[in-house]
């Protein structure tokens, strides 16, 4: 029987490891402009779907350009950002700074039957990791339009509840403000009082998720409130 010495052992060891490595680096490097692409078009996909347009990956940026015709940021005083990109704004990037340092992102979209209407992303934390989505609303800047809503690990049959259109379609008409008081929306347990416009039933199950996600939306919103106000029909 042929022994292999501790040297050789060592160096194809060594070897294996350094070719295994530059194979998964290249491999990276090769799919991110891919990976890249295909995030970029499930983002507008999930901004189609806040204002009820159905999107598959073949034709969201045909509809993304049909529907969403403008793009500015704000700062928190509800005043345009120059020079800034709404859609490559990082949320998650954003609420780590200050909020008078923060840059909001707005799109306008032309929906169906030609309405205009805003589009504001949201972002926050769940039960077990990141919630996030868009919050479209009508040209009163208080009426929600519709909402796509999604997570990154939320328990199936509980919290991952909140990207289906059973819990989306429960926004659509809810107000987020009283009189010139902002309100949002609140996401009762046991079931919102009927006919409230502030309030959705929350998930069965995934109390902690409906919390978060009424969290999200306050928290993100308020943010505009100064824009939201000052552009009210």
């Amino acid at each position: 029987m042929k022994h292999f010495s501790n040297k050789y052992i060592y160096t194809f060891s060594a070897i294996m490891v350094v070719l295994v490595a530059t194979l998964l680096s290249l491999a990276a490097t090769l799919l991110q402009p891919a990976q890249a692409k295909n995030l970029e078009v499930e983002k507008k996909r999930n901004m189609l779907e806040s204002i009820n347009v159905e999107a598959t990956p073949a034709n969201a940026e045909e509809l993304y350009s049909k529907y969403i015709n403008e793009s500015y940021v704000l700062n928190s005083l509800g005043e345009p950002l120059e020079g800034v990109d709404a859609f490559n704004v990082v949320l998650r990037n954003e609420q780590r700074k200050k909020l008078e340092e923060q840059a909001l992102p707005v799109f306008r979209a032309t929906a169906d039957g030609g309405e205009t209407v805003i589009i504001i992303p949201v972002e926050g934390k769940g039960l077990w990791g990141p919630i996030y989505g868009y919050v479209s609303l009508k040209s009163d800047m208080n009426t929600i339009y519709g909402v796509n809503f999604d997570h990154k690990g939320e328990t199936p049959g509980l919290g991952a509840e909140i990207n289906t259109s059973e819990f989306e379609d429960q926004f659509i008409g809810k107000k987020l403000f009283d009189d010139n008081e902002f309100i949002s929306v609140q996401v009762v347990k046991g079931g919102a009082p009927e006919g409230n416009v502030h309030s959705v039933d929350a998930i069965s199950g995934g109390t902690i998720t409906s919390k978060g996600l009424e969290k999200m939306i306050f928290d993100c919103l308020i943010k505009y409130n100064g824009y939201l106000l000052k552009n009210r029909i």
